[in-house]
């Protein structure tokens, strides 16, 4: 399965902007969380999602975070990265 990691930064947001695009992200198939398989399950930054799919490209990932962005009505810029290996973190927050 395909891994991508994309960050979204809203221009001049508040929380509740994020909490809009966390809605909308959600809703083209994102996830606020990341996982290794038998390791336990991790909450992303502010911004930062996961997207899983076998059959996507980096263009495709990044069109659905732009649908979701733009509906926000926020400026905004956005990166995605396809990881093609294992991806690894640290300190993020244990997922609830």
């Amino acid at each position: 399965m395909a891994n991508f990691t994309t960050r979204v930064e809203l221009r001049a947001a508040a929380l509740e902007d994020y909490e809009k695009l966390n809605e909308e992200m959600a809703k083209q198939g994102f996830r606020k969380r990341v996982q290794m398989p038998g390791q336990p399950v991790y909450q992303l930054p502010t911004g930062e999602y996961n997207f899983n799919e076998d059959f996507s490209s980096v263009s495709h990932v990044l069109d659905l975070a732009k649908i979701a962005a733009a509906n926000t009505g926020k400026e905004f810029s956005v990166l995605v990265t396809k990881a093609d290996g294992n991806r690894e973190w640290f300190n993020l927050d244990a997922a609830t």
